[in-house]
């Protein structure tokens, strides 16, 4: 059955199917915004290798990591000292300002995104660097293990090692957690971890279009194909890779179908052209069915991931400055 609208070619059973149309660039927001969304629309998706073939996997994953460095990682912040170390086995990075004081005991635990097989190295360590410049505390970035040569719960278990040790040494109540896209999942994994494992919950945690669900059964997923020009395509062959062959609805694959009773504070980031949408504003009503104080912010034609080269990512730093803020108060 056609619909009356021209653009509607078929209405059944297996949905809406829409004439070619054309997606204008938005006039809500700003020209740099505009120009972020078209520059990342005319870069060609990255052709995926099988997840059985390692060592095209080893090529692309140190390909992409240096374009994500280039691509995101900021000059050196002289009013930061930056250090390497290790902690409870895990490499780990560590940013913090020359001028607080050493009794500021506030801690910023960044998991890095990537779509849990690229980001290692530098660029999560650029994330301790962003994080320490934007909260004006001490961040700590988890160099996680990651496929193809530790799949999952590699993963989990570092950023679970890590956190129990900042818990043990400094507490909960001066930690925040967040992370992007897959720092998203395994922010919200680590919580549900740590709380079957008996441990307090951190201060508060951000989770920043978060790779929620492994599944990939949201609407957005659908509705975002193609016009989000960040995630231009779903990332099986990355989940299928991380998995290693666990069922993905597990809450410590998909924490979106966890129990989330006792989540700590929590901020949801989204925008209206992400492909990851659906998993932000669906894990904020199951946050808030459970009980946990959440706030959603979802920012006009703004794509998957935190930034877009515009004033618009200034209002979003301001929102994620004073949630941190406020809960440490």
């Amino acid at each position: 059955m056609a619909g009356s609208d021209a653009r509607i070619v078929r209405i059944d059973d297996q949905g809406l199917t829409l004439a070619e149309r054309t997606i204008p660039w938005p006039r809500s927001i700003s020209p740099a915004a505009v120009a972020a969304l078209r520059a990342a629309a005319e870069r060609p998706s990255i052709p995926f290798p099988d997840p059985a073939d390692g060592a095209g996997w080893r090529t692309l994953i140190a390909q992409v990591d240096q374009a994500m460095v280039a691509a995101y990682a900021g000059p050196a912040n002289e009013g930061l000292r930056v250090t390497t170390g290790q902690l409870a086995g895990v490499t780990v990075y560590r940013a913090r300002p020359v001028d607080i004081s050493q009794d500021d005991r506030r801690l910023y635990i960044e998991i890095h995104g990537g779509g849990l097989v690229f980001g290692a190295g530098d660029f999560c360590r650029a994330g301790a660097v962003r994080e320490a410049e934007l909260h004006g505390v001490e961040a700590l970035a988890i160099d996680y293990r990651m496929p193809p040569d530790h799949p999952y719960p590699a993963a989990l278990d570092d950023c679970l090692a890590v956190y129990a040790a900042e818990v043990a040494h400094r507490g909960a109540h001066n930690i925040v957690v967040g992370g992007g896209s897959a720092g998203g999942n395994l922010t919200a994994a680590l919580l549900l971890r740590a709380r079957d494992k008996g441990l307090p919950m951190p201060r508060a945690a951000l989770l920043l279009s978060p790779k929620i669900d492994l599944t990939e059964s949201g609407d957005s997923f659908e509705t975002m194909m193609g016009i989000d020009p960040v995630l231009k395509a779903r990332l099986t062959e990355c989940v299928v890779l991380y998995a290693d062959g666990h069922d993905l609805t597990h809450p410590y694959l998909s924490p979106l179908f966890g129990d989330l009773t006792g989540f700590p504070p929590t901020l949801l980031q989204s925008g209206t052209r992400d492909l990851y949408l659906s998993n932000t504003v669906r894990m904020h009503r199951a946050l808030r069915a459970a009980g946990v104080e959440a706030q959603l912010h979802v920012f006009e034609a703004m794509p998957h991931g935190r930034f877009f080269a515009g004033p618009e990512d200034a209002e979003l730093d301001r929102e994620l400055r004073s949630f941190v803020a406020s809960r440490w108060r």
